[in-house]
């Protein structure tokens, strides 16, 4: 099948959705993170193709909070951390938070990047935001106005450029990896910044979402757990 050939190309690691979920709870138990004492929260895009992966979390950690926006850029901030750690279960000596973060592309039937079919809707694309934006670079012509009527675009627009090289057009696969890397370190800037390890210990697992002809896969990326303050790296 070309889907799976262009996936093993492209990535060489990936899971079925459910899989992944299942690995990094399993591989918490020696940590004692338990469905219990940890609450889990996602950094996903908005896109409804894109949240069955919310009820997988569900499944193994309970109702996991929301940080989701376009193109799964953390945009929650401090008070967006700061809520979602308060919620966290009080029946431990220390509290335990499971970061779950990832950026999105779609893979046809044919291997072609960006492309999928949506309920009603035989051509579609993913992640929408981001081939936006690819086709503004494409064309060589970017707003980057703070838009108060677009304000997650106009976002992802400036925090993307930080991370290009200046004349640089990515293809659609090297800007989810980009697009992930800008996750992962705004959410690891904002959990330096309010998680305090000395109370509590987290986890964060980090990976593009793919959307296949059938299903969802997760090629796993960066994934670490941080107990008292020290962190291991998980290999998933």
């Amino acid at each position: 099948m070309k889907f799976e050939k262009t996936l093993n190309k492209l990535f060489g690691k990936f899971y079925k959705e459910d899989d992944f979920i299942k690995v990094t709870f399993e591989k918490l138990k020696k940590y004692d993170f338990t469905y219990e004492n940890a609450i889990a929260s996602v950094c996903l895009c908005r896109d409804e193709i894109c949240q069955p992966v919310i009820e997988q979390i569900r499944k193994v950690w309970g109702e996991a909070f929301n940080f989701a926006s376009l193109a799964g850029l953390f945009t929650a901030g401090k008070t967006g951390m700061k809520a979602f750690i308060s919620h966290a279960p009080a029946i431990a000596d220390r509290e335990h938070y499971v970061f779950y973060a990832f950026s999105h592309v779609a893979i046809d039937e044919n291997g072609i990047a960006g492309v999928c079919k949506r309920k009603g809707l035989e051509s579609s694309h993913a992640c929408g935001a981001l081939c936006n934006f690819h086709g503004e670079l494409l064309n060589g012509k970017l707003n980057l106005k703070l838009d108060e009527d677009d304000m997650e675009m106009s976002f992802l627009r400036r925090r993307m450029l930080r991370e290009i090289k200046f004349g640089e057009v990515p293809d659609l696969i090297s800007l989810t990896k980009t697009n992930l890397y800008v996750i992962l370190s705004d959410l690891e800037q904002i959990i330096k910044t309010v998680v305090d390890s000395k109370k509590a210990d987290y986890a964060v697992f980090s990976g593009i979402q793919v959307h296949g002809p059938e299903e969802n896969y997760i090629v796993p990326d960066d994934s670490y757990v941080s107990v008292n303050g020290r962190k291991k790296k998980l290999e998933i």
